[in-house]
Order: C-alpha cells, then structure tokens, then sequence
C-alpha cells in the first residue's frame, strides 16, 4: 500500500519550507524570507510513530498580490507566477490525504487565510490548522484566535524552526490517516530508474519532464530560473518504474546570487548524488556554451552515466551538414564525455521525444553491466599483446598479472600491477579504450583502479 501524503498549504511565507525541512530532517526546500520562493511541489518522506509518509512542501496560494513596497512583488519580467503556485498547491492539495493548513501566529488571521480556508473548505479533506511562529507562551495563546476559520478540531502552535509543538501536529497528522494500519506504511527501497534532468537557466528542462510526462507537472516560464527545487516525478514507462528529477539550472559561479540561487545549485549537485543517469541539457540555438561543459564535468565528476540531449532542434534553420556539425562540435567540446549517446530534439514539439526514456534505459542497462573474470583477463591479454606497456626510465615494463570488476554502478574495475610508478595515464586510458571496444558501456563512465603486488609476489 502507498504511503499516505500530507501537504503544506498556506499563503507565502508563513513557514511552509521550514516546517517541511524539519519533517523531513534536512535542508530539502528553498527557505527565504521572500514571499514565492517556494515555486513547485517538494516531496519528501517522514516518519511519525512507526508510520513513514511523504511530505508536500506547496508554494504559498497568494490571492492577493502583496501590496508591501519593502517586499519583492511575485512578477518577473512580465510573468507573473501567482497563478502558477496556486496552480501547484491546488494540485498538491488533491494528491494529499491530510493537509497541514499553516497560519502565522504573530499576524493573526488575515484576509488570504480567510482565502485559502474557503479554499481548503472545497477540498473535502482533513485539515490540520498549525499556528506556526508560536515561539512563546503569548503567541501561544494568541494562536487561539485562528479556531474562528473553522477547520478542524483543533489548532496546534508550534514553532517550525525550533520544533516545539511539533509533536502534538504529528499525533494528529498520524490520527487522521484514513488508511492501512500503520505497519502496512512500511518504507520500501526505491529501485526506480533514477534520471535527473540538468542544465543551464533556461534550456528546457521543465518542459521536457512535462511532456514526457503528458501534463504540467512542473512550472513552465521562459524566465531563466524558474526551477529553483529538485523535483521528483515517479512514472511508468514500458513496465519500468522511472523518477525524473527535475532540477534548477546551474549557472556560472560568478553569477550564482546569494541564498535562493546558491541553494538551488547545491541541490542540483545533490540530485545527481542520487541519480542513476544525467540528461544533460544543451540548447541548439545558442550553442555549446563554457557552462554546458562545467555542469558535463560535474556530471562526470560525480560518476553519473549521461546522456546529452540537445533541445530546440525545431528551432535552427538545418541544411543536410547541421547535424553531423553540431554532433561534431559536441565531440570536441565534450571530448572528456566521448561514451555519451547524442539525442536531438524538441521538448517544444515533441520532435524524438520517445528517443529519450528508452536511450536513458539502455545506458542504465550498460551501467549494471558486469564482465566475467575469465573474459576480462582475457582482454587483458589480447590487449597487452596489441600493444605492450612502455617501459620506465629504468627499463623496467609495466606488468598487469590479473584483473576483475569488482562492482557495477558504476563499472568498476580493479587491476593489479607491478608497479604504480611504471603506469602512464595514457596506457590506463588504452585499457579502458579496449574495454568499451568489446563491451560498450554505452553513457556509462569506468572506474579504473590500480594495486601493486607485494614485491615478494612479484615474479619474473
């Protein structure tokens, strides 16, 4: 049985984003004392009482634009997100079994609350009112005044950022499950295909996950910047359960703003942590950018398979040269990446769409690969005959007397030698070369690793 869902909802910033990190016990969402910063849903799993649920962290449902002239308005460029994140949170709102409406206890009720209960009125769910900023025993008792929304039994204080009251909701929250017992929410191992989606501000990578998707799971703008979470999206794809992160787009570092840019970007790093594959994302009509082969040196960096896909095909006038040049400039620019597999398409159109998930399964498939010891020493072989170490300076040759994979995702593979001094860089490249010549490992990188034998287990 699936585990239940509970969703934060409440107009912006009263908290949402810090009481969803404290649940879920780490730095998750984007947290700022800027109203909207919060954009798309934010899930994440937490446990109260032996039951395991996920959390919803929602953008704030804003039905009046702020009329504060000390606080950024939610407008960017001529978009305005209000509608957007209330989109969001209503859809939220239908996936959640309980909903965890917050207020802010030093403001008291204001008119958007009063807004968002009607709202919450509709929706025909539980609702838990949590007083949120309660930080002493004054705003505790002012809390009360938050029973005249008339939801729920009862309203629960708390402080969001130093946890107290926290408790009480969580009973609460575990009381209003109308499901399994708990024992039947037992957290099971995620062993989905696990594909992130990154790139530069800008590029498509939102409306990528939307139309493989088939709906607007995630806000789509054409203001660089709009992705500023890590979204996860869980979907079935030809009986292979697959989750697509979506993630912020990483820009230069010297462009990087402080506090919501700079968290973003950490988060896109950590979505790769724990991905299985890259999609990294190149936009056709500007070109191969210095940025697009920093974020391809993270994506290596961080042992990712990969695959780059390059968008807006639709968009560049092509003659019958343009695509073995632009394929020829990815080689170049992206020489450290020479195993990825090269997608061309339009997340605008759909142009190859149905190239992506299978080309993402494949690699995964390379990346589980593994080699027989027997069939791995022999390559060694052949590959020492075809072309033999250079010796040192001494005169001395490198020796490799046997190797083995020793694990998969990603391919690794230990060889033990004579002597790590006499290993050149180019020659371990040379292995690998072989390596992929007879078993591929299609978008996947090759971990090498070297050992020197004991010099008494050293024998001419």
């Amino acid at each position: 049985m699936r585990k239940p869902i509970v969703a934060l909802v409440g107009r912006p910033n009263v908290g949402k984003s810090t009481l969803f990190n404290r649940l879920i016990g780490e730095q998750k969402a984007v947290t700022s004392d800027i109203p909207g910063t919060t954009r798309d849903r934010l899930y994440g799993d937490s446990t109260w009482g032996g039951v395991v649920f996920t959390v919803v962290d929602t953008g704030g449902i804003e039905v009046y634009e702020p009329r504060n002239p000390n606080v950024a308005p939610l407008s960017e460029g001529s978009v305005d997100f209000v509608a957007e994140i209330r989109s969001q949170a209503l859809i939220a709102i239908d996936d959640a079994d309980v909903i965890l409406f917050l207020v802010d206890a030093v403001h008291g009720i204001t008119a958007a609350d009063e807004e968002v209960a009607e709202i919450l009125r509709r929706a025909d769910k539980p609702v838990i009112v949590v007083a949120n900023k309660a930080d002493n025993d004054e705003r505790r008792f002012d809390a009360f005044e938050f029973y005249a929304l008339g939801l729920g039994e009862e309203v629960y204080p708390i402080s969001a950022l130093h946890g107290t009251g926290t408790g009480d909701m969580l009973d609460a929250v575990v009381r209003a499950f109308r499901a399994a017992p708990p024992e039947d929410y037992e957290a099971e191992e995620d062993e989905s295909l696990k594909v992130a989606i990154v790139g530069r501000p800008n590029v498509g990578k939102s409306s990528l996950v939307n139309r493989l998707l088939g709906h607007d799971r995630v806000i789509v703008s054409p203001i660089a910047g709009t992705t500023r979470d890590a979204i996860d999206t869980h979907l079935t794809w030809e009986g292979m359960s697959v989750t697509l992160i979506d993630t912020a787009g990483v820009r230069r570092r010297g462009s990087i703003d402080p506090g919501i840019e700079r968290f973003s970007v950490i988060r896109t790093l950590k979505a790769l942590e724990r991905a299985d594959v890259a999609l990294l994302l190149l936009d056709a009509t500007e070109g191969i950018t210095a940025q697009d082969t920093h974020i391809g040196g993270i994506i290596q960096e961080s042992h990712r398979s990969v695959v780059i896909v390059v968008n807006k095909w639709d968009a560049i006038e092509k003659d019958e040269h343009t695509l073995n040049t632009f394929t020829e400039q990815i080689r170049h620019r992206f020489d450290f990446l020479d195993y990825a597999p090269i997608l061309f398409i339009s997340a605008k159109t759909g142009q190859r769409i149905h190239t992506v998930l299978p080309m993402a399964a494949r690699v995964q498939e390379e990346r589980l690969r593994r080699i027989p010891t027997s069939a791995l020493n022999q390559l060694i072989r052949d590959a020492l005959e075809r072309h033999a170490p250079p010796s040192g300076a001494t005169g001395r040759r490198l020796k490799i007397f046997y190797g083995t994979q020793v694990r998969v995702d990603p391919p690794t593979f230990l060889f033990h030698i004579n002597s790590r001094d006499l290993l050149h860089f180019t020659y371990e490249r040379y292995l690998e070369n072989r390596i992929r010549e007879a078993y591929g490992f299609l978008g996947t990188p090759l971990r090498l690793s070297f050992r020197e034998r004991k010099k008494e287990e050293d024998r001419d």
